[in-house]
């Protein structure tokens, strides 16, 4: 009975399991069936709507800015060469990189020893000079008092020849006397011919002896300026750069041993495309002096000066293309020579123009339109300018007061229809602070890493320092200040 028992059961169980499996293959085979029939027949398609924002073409008058980029130059720069050869015994305390000089600064001074010892020469050459000529004046002062005695004498000697010449007309005299008269006389003119021949003689000596006094004081003068050669004195007030002499140094003559700038006097030089160049010209062809906003960007600090458009260059360099301008600075407080500055010039004013984002417009000139049923259509603009992120156009009437697509994406093109996000529709969001609090460590941190930077000059270090201390610093500032540090 136990054995036809537990056979019961097993038989049991066995019949269970394969109803089970049975049912588990009919489910299976019937989910098949469901599916095959699906796939006969055909889907339905949904469209796809994208969402893009959208903004509102209105026309306005414009005013672009030009933006270029140039390099701070002097008007005044004065190449310091030495004056000399010979050993540099003498610098002045202000002869240094970044040294401020005034006119008529000694600023080094060459070893005149050589240069004394010709001036001494050429002086005793002078004095001998000027004694010769007072001999020869004397001289001459003689020789003329010989000229006046010999012919007084001989003045005598022809009186008494006449005086022998009228006792022989009367038959008093003889003559002999009259013959030995007249041998007076004629050795008496041959006498004053010789007191002239020495009067000459004297005349042309005193002549030489000025000529030679005139050399003798041209050979002083050059003396005196080779001494004042070794001495160097700057031309005008204003800073030294590149320095490259120190006192004890042996210099040749005409050796450049340093440069004087006049930071009063900088201009920028920057180059434009020449369809820009073309765009500033006046109606007579000429550049006109347009006021100009220069920009020294200093850790988040900016430094701003105005400055006028002063000339341009006067030829194209070798494989350059455009137009070098130049615009003086009026401000040049915190400008230094070499400064790599951001030049903002406005163009003529444009009117009945729009201004999008640039990238509502494609590569071609088109742009989105938002149409019936929010459809999108393709529509054909001129550019203008562009003007950082956005772009100056000039659209057609039908397209005034229409939407456009703001920010292309590759999936928009024409005939998409869209969800239009408008900005009015935006949910506001708080616009980050422009000043921030700091907290002492870093605040220490800001203030130690600017007084350790000697690229920034001493004004705007001391401006940005009385930023760092205040309660609010500027934001900008204190992120480029930390991306220098690295921090």
């Amino acid at each position: 009975m136990r054995f036809f028992r537990r056979s019961l059961a097993g038989l049991f169980l066995m019949s269970l399991t394969l109803a089970l499996l049975a049912l588990a293959g009919n489910n299976v085979y019937s989910a098949l069936q469901s599916r095959w029939a699906e796939e006969g027949r055909p889907g339905v398609a949904r469209e796809r709507v994208f969402t893009a924002e959208v903004v509102m073409l209105t026309q306005q008058d414009a005013v672009p800015v030009l933006t270029g980029f140039g390099e701070l130059r002097s008007r005044r720069t004065l190449e310091l060469r030495a004056p000399a050869a010979g050993t540099v015994i003498e610098l002045s305390d202000a002869f240094q990189e970044g040294g401020s000089v005034f006119v008529g600064t000694l600023l080094l001074r060459i070893d005149p020893a050589e240069m004394q010892s010709s001036l001494d020469l050429a002086m005793a050459d002078l004095h001998e000079a000027e004694n010769n000529l007072a001999e020869a004046e004397a001289a001459l002062t003689l020789a003329a008092e010989d000229v006046r005695g010999a012919q007084t004498q001989a003045d005598l000697r022809v009186r008494a020849l006449e005086r022998q010449q009228d006792l022989l007309s009367r038959g008093v005299g003889s003559a002999a006397a009259v013959e030995t008269a007249e041998l007076a006389a004629a050795s008496a003119e041959q006498a004053v011919l010789s007191r002239r021949q020495a009067l000459a003689a004297a005349e042309a000596q005193l002549a030489q002896a000025g000529t030679a006094l005139e050399r003798r004081q041209i050979a002083v003068a050059e003396a005196e300026r080779l001494l004042a050669e070794t001495e160097l004195r700057a031309g005008f007030s204003g800073l030294l750069a590149n320095v490259t002499v120190v006192e004890g140094r042996l210099v040749n003559r005409n050796e450049q041993v340093a440069e004087l700038i006049d930071p009063n006097a900088l201009e920028v030089a920057f180059r434009v495309s020449t369809v820009q160049y073309a765009r500033l010209l006046d109606a007579d062809g000429q550049l006109p002096q347009l006021p100009v906003t220069v920009v020294l960007d200093v850790l988040g600090a900016d430094i701003t000066a105005p400055a006028r458009l002063v000339r341009e260059s006067g030829a194209v360099a070798d494989g350059q293309s455009g137009r070098l301008l130049f615009a003086e600075l009026q401000e040049t407080r915190g400008f230094r020579v070499g400064d790599f500055v951001t030049v903002r010039l406005d163009e003529p004013e444009l009117r009945n123009v729009a201004i999008l984002p640039a990238t509502a417009l494609d590569s071609d000139g088109r742009v989105l339109v938002l149409g019936e049923e929010d459809r999108l259509e393709e529509a054909q603009v001129t550019l203008l300018r562009r003007q950082g992120d956005n772009v100056i156009i000039r659209a057609p009437p039908d397209l005034l007061g229409r939407e456009i697509v703001s920010a292309r994406s590759p999936v928009l093109g024409a005939g998409i229809r869209i969800n239009p996000l408008r900005r009015d529709a935006e949910i506001a969001v708080p616009e980050a602070p422009e000043t921030i609090a700091l907290d002492p460590d870093r605040r220490a941190r800001l203030i130690a890493f600017v007084e350790s930077n000697n690229f920034i000059p001493e004004d705007v270090k001391n401006r940005m320092l009385r930023q760092l201390e205040a309660d609010e610093v500027p934001l900008r500032m204190v992120t480029r200040i930390e991306s220098r540090m690295g921090g």
